[in-house]
């Protein structure tokens, strides 16, 4: 079973965000947690989040997931922004418990004139800090474009965190197709190579999800525009031969490209109808 979704807005609601999934033709998706460019969450709904559930229960839906804001900066070297990011980072998990199965992405944040390595002890102490045992959600690190002083780049870069982290059980990595092609990673010529070096890296046991996307710019350009899939430098047939690689093809797949529902569900058709594991 393809399991492919896209990101939709909770605005209106847990229970509508399912509607509109299943209008699109998805069995999962994926929302921000909270208010994406700033760091306030809307009250929690539990009979709106309850009736989602039940959504989920009654359509089979695959595990969801929730983005983390992109204002929360583990690595910040404004020690009052990374106890920020802490906070709406344990506020988050707590509410994701109410979704137990489900992932956490997001991105780790950027350095700016601090070294690598002090941004690495950096996001390892806020995982360190958030994290505990008897959570039921897996937090993914999300492979990152490489803007200005961006962390995420490298898979060594996520290595490095994941190595630091006392609870490793709880980590898992969300590729994001757009940021790999601009991170210098080849996954339109050479998808086999890219799997087999962050296998060797970091071990595809801990990769949960992938961003499905097409890019606005060349291969290693470091940029982070989006396009909807067919509509860029990578192509159409790179985000089928994601979809369709043995080693990707149970994973959690989520739409990140510009488009509206119909839009989003046009693509979610294209996919489906290109997914060659049909049951």
């Amino acid at each position: 079973m393809l399991k492919i979704g896209a990101h939709l807005s909770v605005a209106k609601g847990y229970e509508r965000m399912g509607k509109d999934a299943l209008y699109i033709g998805a069995n999962t998706l994926q929302f921000f947690a909270r208010n994406p460019r700033g760091s306030k969450a809307k009250a929690a709904d539990y009979n709106d989040m309850s009736k989602f559930k039940e959504l989920m229960r009654e359509n089979h839906f695959a595990e969801i997931m929730a983005h983390a804001p992109y204002t929360l900066n583990a690595c910040s070297p404004d020690s009052n922004l990374r106890a920020l990011a802490a906070r709406m980072f344990a506020e988050d998990l707590l509410r994701m418990e109410y979704f137990p199965g489900s992932f956490y992405n997001f991105h780790p944040g950027s350095r700016s004139n601090q070294e690598e390595g002090v941004a690495v002890d950096q996001i390892a102490e806020m995982l360190n800090q958030v994290l505990f045992e008897e959570m039921h959600t897996t937090v993914l690190l999300e492979t990152m474009a490489g803007k200005g002083t961006e962390m995420g780049r490298r898979f060594e870069e996520i290595q490095a965190v994941i190595k630091k982290v006392r609870l490793k059980d709880k980590l898992g990595v969300c590729m994001d197709a757009c940021h790999l092609w601009n991170a210098g990673y080849d996954v339109v010529g050479k998808l086999d190579k890219t799997l087999e070096e962050f296998d060797k890296v970091i071990g595809l046991q801990r990769l949960k999800a992938f961003h499905l996307n097409d890019s606005l710019d060349g291969l290693g350009l470091h940029k982070d525009r989006h396009a909807g899939i067919g509509m860029g430098n990578m192509g159409a047939e790179a985000t089928k031969g994601i979809i369709n690689h043995p080693a990707l093809k149970e994973l959690v797949f989520i739409l990140e490209t510009p488009k509206d529902l119909d839009g989003h569900r046009e693509e979610i058709d294209f996919l489906k109808r290109a997914y060659k594991w049909q049951e």
